[in-house]
């Protein structure tokens, strides 16, 4: 290709941008990118004598690739083959300044080959979206105020083929997944990384290909299928994205020029590398890594992994004198703050309706904040003490939980810090942690019981859910990434009540706007009694302008026929759902006729009713009618 057309391409101002940081399109120009007879490539590789793109078009014979021209000085080096069409494989084949030869996979490559292979594959984009007005009613949503409830999955163990160690391919999982989603009543699926990455066991989170859906389920235009068919559907989809670290295999971006490019060191926890976020030109390669996962691939949402492993200079250093400091004299990392600053402000300048997510595990302040008040900018952040306390909370066996009273009422004083997710993910249900059933005291019954109080606590407390795969047919052996759910449990009585029981909840989730409207703020929750250690019962309402919710959860194996609690109106309350129903396996201790409330002040309110409490289960009433 002659030199002008190269120039017209890659124009000043975007060399510019990509060498300041600011290319935030990257994709649209490098990678490999067919036109007329054959295929444009361009690769940034500083430092290096020269680059030639080889592949199955020359029969990956050794030094007969094509060579690539570098853009002056730039370290951007791009040209055009000939021949070169969707379909073939390729690598870029560096000769470094020792005269030594590299091969390595397109850092930009839109498509992979399966593993074990590692080669890039030219790719075409022809898919035809149908999702123009889910895209249209998503830029007028406001999510804060509207109901967000996740299923989290991971694509190759959700279901397999009968019979078979097979993955079902993007089309074929959307055509099994998504009616079951609906059915179910989920709002959002969240995709464990889909990012395409060597190692089955890393769940994709140690990546290889940014820019390429994994090729275990099928060709990128099967993957704009599966999400095309999400929205089409009603279904949002957050994908989860790596930027703290990526994968070291040599084909890989580890040592891309020879030395370290795109990378500062090996992370102390995981082995892999860190991205160097104080180089420009790798900001530009991430920050347009995540506007092209919404671009190109429609996603609504995207959930930032090891937030705190980015945040903080000194993650995963047990040698305090190996502690390092940043030059205002903190252990942040000044770097990756203003990335992840410049993250948010770009997503949420450029699409209406997509929100961020961040897993930041520590207590590291405003990270939901505007970064113009101190904070990152996040939409919002997983609520990971709430999850720990909780957790620790539900495996305290019963004579001991009085002790333990404020693990379950603490997350309300931080609450409203931030715009929370509240996570029960697939970290929860690995390595020796026991599934959520798993983690239940006492006989079965309670365990079932456990769980299906756990649900309706997660579902009634302030913040937006999220659950693994797995917990709604209340799964007791642990997450295993290398086969299918057990969805033979489904045969069983209890697993299939349990899984109604989740439906049905989440029904009412949808259904009742004092379950999410106000999720951002006080006006949306009151306690009742926070403070029933002895009898380990919780008791408050969630409400907006239009509804009053009050709820009862019972943590102890103590049922109670007659339980009187303080409520705000002189009303009717009707009970709406308990986890106690025979129908989802209970005891039946549930109130089957709507209580009036009586003007006898309780819990500081100056109404109360009295109400059936189930053992280790809950219920919600709604506040029918006020009563003159």
């Amino acid at each position: 290709m002659k030199e002008n057309s190269i120039r017209k391409q890659l124009s000043e101002e975007l060399i510019y941008l990509y060498n300041t940081g600011k290319c935030y399109h990257a994709y649209r120009t490098f990678g490999a990118h067919p036109v007329d007879n054959g295929t444009q490539f361009t690769v940034w590789v500083p430092g290096v004598r020269g680059v030639k793109v080889t592949g199955d078009f020359v029969d990956w014979i050794p030094g007969a690739g094509h060579d690539l021209e570098q853009i002056g000085d730039t370290g951007i080096y791009t040209g055009f083959v000939e021949g070169a069409q969707a379909g073939n494989k390729y690598k870029f084949d560096i000769e470094l300044e020792s005269g030594e030869h590299i091969l390595k996979s397109d850092p930009f490559a839109f498509s992979s080959e399966l593993r074990p292979e590692t080669a890039s594959v030219i790719c075409e984009d022809t898919y035809d979206w149908g999702d123009s007005e889910w895209i249209r009613k998503r830029g007028q949503t406001d999510s804060f105020r509207s109901p967000m409830n996740i299923y989290e999955v991971h694509l190759g163990s959700w279901e397999r083929e009968p019979g078979s160690e097979e993955f079902y391919t993007y089309r074929e999982v959307a055509d099994r997944l998504i009616p079951y989603v609906q059915e179910m009543g989920y709002t959002h699926l969240e995709l464990l990384p889909v990012m395409e990455h060597p190692l089955d066991a890393s769940w994709g989170y140690q990546v290889t290909g940014y820019y390429s859906p994994t090729s275990r389920y099928g060709s990128p235009a099967d993957f704009k299928y599966f999400m095309d068919k999400c929205h089409q559907a009603g279904i949002g989809v957050i994908l989860d994205w790596v930027p703290g670290h990526f994968c070291p295999d040599a084909h890989g971006l580890a040592n891309f020029n020879g030395s370290k490019l795109y990378e500062t060191e090996i992370h102390p926890d995981w082995g892999t590398y860190k991205f160097d976020f104080s180089r420009n030109q790798v900001r530009s390669f991430l920050l347009s890594n995540a506007m092209f996962w919404i671009d190109v691939y429609h996603a609504d949402g995207i959930r930032v992994d090891g937030v705190s492993s980015m945040l903080y200079l000194n993650f995963g250093v047990s040698d305090p004198s190996k502690y390092k400091k940043n030059r205002e004299g903190g252990d942040g990392d000044l770097d990756a703050i203003s990335f992840l600053r410049e993250f948010n402000y770009m997503i949420g300048t450029s699409f209406s309706g997509v929100f961020t997510v961040a897993e930041e595990s520590s207590a590291w302040p405003m990270v939901t904040w505007p970064p113009d008040k101190g904070g990152l900018g996040f939409h919002y952040k997983w609520n990971m003490g709430w999850m720990n306390d909780t957790l620790e909370y539900m495996k305290t066996d019963f004579p001991f939980r009085s002790y333990h009273h404020n693990k379950l009422t603490f997350s309300l004083t931080y609450a409203y810090s931030e715009n929370f997710i509240l996570p029960l993910s697939h970290d929860e249900v690995v390595h020796g942690k026991a599934s959520l059933i798993g983690r239940m005291p006492g006989d079965t019954w309670r365990q079932f019981a456990g769980s299906r109080m756990l649900m309706l606590y997660q579902m009634t407390h302030p913040g937006k859910k999220l659950r693994f795969m797995g917990h709604e047919i209340a799964q007791f052996i642990e997450w295993r990434e290398y086969e299918q759910l057990e969805w033979f449990l489904l045969g069983y009585e209890n697993h299939e009540k349990h899984k109604r029981f989740v439906k049905d909840l989440n029904k009412i989730y949808l259904e009742h706007s004092a379950l999410w409207s106000e999720d951002t703020s006080w006006d949306g929750f009151r306690w009742i009694d926070a403070d029933n250690s002895e009898q380990g019962i919780y008791s408050y309402t969630r409400m907006c302008d239009d509804e009053l919710l009050v709820v009862v959860i019972n943590t102890d194996v103590q049922a109670f026929n007659e339980f009187t609690i303080g409520v705000p109106q002189r009303a009717f309350y009707k009970e709406i759902i308990n986890s106690d129903d025979v129908k989802y396996a209970g005891s039946g201790v549930t109130n089957t006729r709507q209580v009036r409330a009586k003007k006898k002040p309780m819990h500081g309110m100056p109404y109360s009713i009295t109400i059936r409490v189930p053992a280790v289960g809950g219920c919600i009433l709604k506040m029918k009618r006020k009563i003159k």
